[in-house]
């Protein structure tokens, strides 16, 4: 099998403003692309960039989705490995948009071999209930959308704090009192406290009953977090500060960290992803399967993904329901609040509307 061809499309979503510690996002900075084999196979991926967190932008993922397209013009998708090692070679970093050629590698894999890309990998079907995620407002609003989502069914919420700690305090306070003591509730500081806030305020917030926080310092604070972990009356995850699996055998080895939330947009997609829900496995940590702000093609993959990983038990696959207005995906994962299924389609499961792609800026290599 050879790739004879490439279309790149700018992934426009506009959404309503979200919100977290590091910035506001006003629309869904995705990039589309379609490989295209000689015998007739299809893969596509999709990555999102959040700029103030990977470094990358739309405008810098559509670009280099020109020369990653270009060089495997020709190759083999089917040697996966060798596929991303050249896209390393040609630049380092960039895990988003190496992300979305990822993503389409294992989706023309498994329609080759005729599976479901969660058997591809080894897996099976599996019951997955996603948590819904809060963005940063004032503590009143927060804590009616808390109450608004919780009357809708939804019994896990994530809540981005990370500015004022004692905003942030007042945050949670008026959330739990609003939501009762029934629902879940997750923290996602996103870097945002000092290295001097953030025991004083996990110290604070620990009688709300909060199941773990993601992140609470910057990750040039690594060094810090074993100190961290140890005093802190609630567990850490380590998001912002896990792009590899080296990074992940770094802060496991340093007691860093008691959880990690694993996004192909840091990892570069699922090839890397395995290397560190494998990893985190070897040392009995969970994980945690999250995005950024990818549409249904996207959090496709990634359903499938944690079916296939025992060790990945709790769910941020939200992204789509941020505010997104527009959903032009056909099949892949569905929601049922939020619970989500997904049928065992060979590959990922997911395309777009036609329609949709042909109002987008788009190239073909």
């Amino acid at each position: 099998m050879k790739i004879t061809h490439t279309e790149i499309y700018m992934f426009k979503i506009p959404m309503v403003p979200f919100t977290i510690a590091t910035g506001t996002m006003y629309f869904a900075q995705n990039v589309l692309i379609k490989i295209h084999t000689d015998e007739g196979i299809t893969g596509l991926g999709e990555c999102s960039a959040f700029p103030m967190i990977v470094g990358e932008t739309q405008i810098s993922c559509y670009h280099h989705a020109k020369d990653f397209a270009a060089f495997w013009k020709g190759k083999n998708p089917l040697a996966i490995t060798e596929r991303l090692l050249e896209l390393d070679q040609i630049i380092a970093g960039n895990y988003t948009i190496k992300s979305a050629f990822d993503i389409a590698l294992y989706d023309i894999a498994a329609k080759a071999a005729k599976l479901p890309l969660y058997a591809f990998l080894g897996g099976k079907q599996k019951a997955i209930e996603s948590d819904l995620t809060i963005g940063i407002d004032s503590p009143e609003k927060m804590a009616e959308q808390a109450f608004t989502y919780r009357e809708q069914g939804v019994s896990i919420l994530k809540v981005k704090l990370g500015k004022d700690p004692a905003t942030d305090l007042k945050r949670i306070e008026l959330i739990r009192n609003k939501i009762g003591p029934i629902i879940k509730l997750r923290i996602d500081a996103n870097q945002g406290w000092s290295k001097e806030e953030a025991l004083p305020v996990l110290q604070s917030l620990a009688h709300f009953d909060i199941e773990f926080c993601e992140q609470p310092m910057h990750k040039y604070y690594d060094d810090y977090l074993p100190a961290l972990c140890a005093a802190s009356p609630i567990p850490i995850m380590a998001d912002e500060s896990v792009f590899t699996h080296h990074d992940a055998r770094k802060l496991i080895a340093n007691k860093a960290c008691h959880l990690i939330n694993i996004k192909f947009s840091k990892s570069g997609g699922i090839h890397e992803a395995v290397k560190i829900a494998d990893l985190a496995a070897q040392h009995s940590m969970a994980c945690m399967m999250g995005g950024m702000l990818e549409s249904r093609l996207a959090l496709s993959a990634k359903m499938h993904f944690a079916m296939a990983h025992d060790n990945v038990q709790y769910y941020d696959m939200d992204t789509c329901l941020l505010g997104h207005l527009d959903d032009p995906i056909m099949g892949g994962v569905q929601f049922t609040g939020m619970h989500l299924t997904i049928n065992d389609a060979p590959g990922h499961g997911a395309d777009v509307d036609p329609s949709y792609l042909s109002k987008l800026e788009h190239c073909v290599v």
